[in-house]
């Protein structure tokens, strides 16, 4: 027995307009290193760096390699006081 769903308006989600490319990405930069940590595997340590991404719409944490960021974005370290 199915019956019509009441729909809360309350909890009806706005919808957000996304700016998305032909090839299906987005543009997202890194604002800031937020933290530093390392990763220990058995023989090896690696250096790791929590980063702020935002767009337009979208802003977001994610642990990445330090010496990857340094290379794609060197710009993140000039004035973050980690040498």
């Amino acid at each position: 027995m199915l019956r019509k769903a009441e729909i809360d308006q309350s909890r009806v989600l706005l919808q957000v307009p996304v700016e998305i490319k032909e090839d299906l990405s987005m543009k997202v930069r890194p604002v800031k290193v937020l933290d530093r940590s390392e990763k220990e595997l058995r023989n090896k340590k690696i250096p790791m760096i929590k980063i702020l991404w935002r767009s337009s719409q979208i802003e977001e944490e994610t642990w990445e390699r330090e010496s990857e960021m340094r290379r794609k974005h060197p710009e993140l370290f000039q004035y973050s006081g980690m040498t």
